[in-house]
């Protein structure tokens, strides 16, 4: 059961005023900077000090923790629809895992459609990865983490680097991943009180991001349509309460089948990316869980 914590969170989200839906994406994205003191309010957790880089020519940040080793790290990937968000809005999550973990981890403020549509984001991400490599880390000691778009962009990413013949990294986590740009899961069109995220919202996030005629059924683009022979053990994370349920289930099945090894935990009644508001109880089991995985990928 979801903790007082969770369901007051719950009953916040669905309290906030109910306008008109979001037309554009600009007005998605007004609506996002509308909650920048909500999320300029996460505390930031001490021992943990934030730089900005450029990873290959993609800007970004490391999270650092004190003493975090440097043949090592993390590459995470924040979520926002691929049109939205960005390390600023996933910091207080990015440091925490830095901390839980003991690794630096490089966020990238990768390139956000329709400015920049598919596959720009994925460039990014490749550009970053094989930077993080010329640096001296290894691909047998990175991981890839990501939530919502950001944990679909991780799995797309993966198949795009594995279909160019590149050595894939150690692990990959993806937190309430967004996997199927058409939004044929069963849990998408059955009535489920998601405070988070809504169909039409995704579709017109969707569109803009497939803007250039790319098929929503790309694998690198929806990733339940991949092929996941070759692709390193995965932690995926999913709550009962979003739409983007299945998007998760279908991911983890469809990489069993292909001999991957999965780690799939479905919060019952939690809803989407829970893990980003960190005065939940289940946000400190899930950055547990991720910290404890990610020392098992790495030994």
């Amino acid at each position: 059961m979801p903790s007082a914590e969770h369901e007051a969170l719950v009953a916040s989200l669905k309290s906030q005023p109910q306008g008109p839906a979001p037309a554009t994406i600009e007005e998605m994205r007004a609506g996002l900077a509308s909650l920048a003191s909500v999320f300029e309010g996460i505390p930031f957790p001490p021992g943990v000090t934030q730089e900005s880089v450029s990873a290959g020519g993609v800007p970004g940040f490391w999270f650092l923790p004190a003493k975090s080793p440097g043949d090592r790290a993390i590459l995470y990937l924040h979520g926002g629809g691929y049109v939205m968000g960005s390390v600023a809005t996933h910091r207080s999550l990015i440091a925490r895992l830095a901390l839980a973990t003991g690794l630096r981890v490089l966020a990238l403020d990768y390139r956000l459609a329709p400015e920049h549509p598919f596959p720009a984001a994925i460039d990014d991400v490749c550009a970053a990865y094989q930077w993080l490599q010329d640096r001296g880390i290894p691909a047998s000691r990175i991981v890839f983490a990501g939530d919502s778009a950001g944990g679909g962009l991780v799995l797309g990413s993966l198949v795009a680097l594995r279909d160019a013949g590149d050595v894939l990294p150690a692990a990959a986590i993806a937190l309430s991943p967004l996997a199927d740009l058409e939004l044929t899961g069963a849990s998408a069109h059955r009535g489920i009180d998601d405070p988070m995220v809504t169909v039409d919202g995704t579709e017109l996030m969707a569109a803009a991001y497939l803007k250039g005629g790319t098929s929503a059924r790309d694998p690198r683009a929806s990733p339940v349509h991949a092929d996941y022979t070759g692709f390193p053990p995965l932690l995926i994370e999913v709550g009962t309460r979003e739409i983007l349920l299945d998007d998760a289930i279908r991911v983890a099945e469809a990489a069993r089948k292909a001999g991957v090894p999965v780690e799939l935990f479905v919060g019952e009644g939690l809803t989407h990316v829970w893990p980003l508001h960190p005065h939940l109880p289940e946000a400190g089991e899930s950055v547990a869980r991720m910290a404890r995985f990610v020392g098992e990928a790495l030994g």
